[in-house]
């Protein structure tokens, strides 16, 4: 069991990421080629190809939620239950008016900037064979800074919670760093998501930096764990073990692996019907985390990870709709 260092923070969460609002329609894998858009894939894009693709796309039946990985994890632990608090930033539009709400109205308490430019979004595209596929437009979550970041919020968590995207932009990465170290210094515990593969592959320096000097928890899924490590599965999650005090590395339908003091835990999948994976490494998240966060063990914590995230790949969108009890579990 990893301790808490900081009991009197008031939430459980403090997570920092890109506020996405997350725009998710069923296509067929001829619409995707239309676009031109790489299956699978997730392809950053400006402000004139989004206002173009959501365009063709209009018509279409779309689900539009608040997204963003970091955002997800919070919602979830909301979802179960716990206190979460989300910092990050939307632009000064209806979608920023909307992102906002949403948020208070999932239970996350909001701390968001408002700046110029329009609000992030992820058009986030579903085969018939539930594969995701992503264009996103960042917009105004790149002017997160370091100023919106305030010592006392971060101080009154128990685990800060970030998402690797934030480490390759310049101005975010010194968010990024005033609040790891305001972190460290308050006794709060800081957990880091490493994203994405190739984001790993290309601020590997950054990642490395973070990990030793900053991380009580990392969480990576099997190819980012590969791509940091550059080992497979259990030798993968060893070497990830001797950053940090608490590694997981998430194998899909495969379970997950965890490692905290000096031991290795399986987790095992809940079977579910699979209708879109997308949000589940974050209910993974915030299932563990909120685990961490009440002083359970990792078998506890890792099993109600896994419990919630099948929940959330049995529906469409990447949030779960309403409360997850996990009383049993924990």
């Amino acid at each position: 069991m990893m301790e808490i260092k900081n009991r009197k923070g008031a939430y459980d969460v403090l997570g920092m990421g890109s506020a996405l609002l997350d725009f998710t329609v069923p296509v067929e894998d001829a619409d995707l080629e239309k676009l031109g858009l790489r299956k699978g894939g997730m392809q950053l894009i400006d402000e004139d190809r989004s206002r173009e693709i959501l365009a063709i796309l209009e018509g279409k039946k779309m689900e539009v939620t608040p997204g963003g990985s970091a955002a997800n994890t919070l919602a979830g632990i909301s979802t179960i239950g716990g206190k979460g608090m989300f910092l990050g930033a939307v632009g000064n539009d209806p979608n920023g008016d909307r992102y906002v709400r949403d948020t208070e109205l999932a239970g996350v308490k909001a701390q968001i900037g408002r700046h110029d430019g329009m609000t992030g979004h992820a058009i986030t595209f579903i085969t018939p064979d539930s594969e995701r596929t992503f264009a996103t437009h960042l917009g105004a979550a790149l002017q997160l800074n370091r100023d919106d970041v305030r010592e006392d919020q971060v101080r009154n968590a128990r685990i800060i919670h970030i998402e690797g995207y934030l480490f390759e932009p310049t101005g975010l990465r010194e968010a990024c760093m005033r609040a790891l170290e305001i972190a460290r210094s308050g006794g709060v515990l800081v957990s880091i998501d490493l994203s994405d593969p190739s984001l790993v592959d290309r601020i590997r320096p950054v990642f490395e930096l973070v990990a030793k000097e900053y991380a009580d928890i990392i969480f990576a899924n099997e190819e980012e764990a590969r791509a940091f490590t550059g080992r497979e599965r259990e030798a993968a999650l060893d070497l990830l073990s001797r950053y940090c005090g608490f590694a997981v590395v998430k194998l899909g339908s495969d379970g997950s692996l965890i490692s905290t003091g000096g031991a290795m835990h399986r987790i095992s999948v809940c079977k579910t019907s699979v209708i879109n994976t997308n949000g589940a490494g974050d209910m993974y998240a915030a299932g563990v985390l909120y685990g961490i966060a009440h002083g359970l063990n990792p078998e506890r914590a890792g099993a109600i990870g896994s419990y919630v995230s099948s929940k959330v790949v049995a529906q469409v969108g990447a949030r779960f709709p309403g409360k997850i009890s996990v009383d049993a579990l924990s």
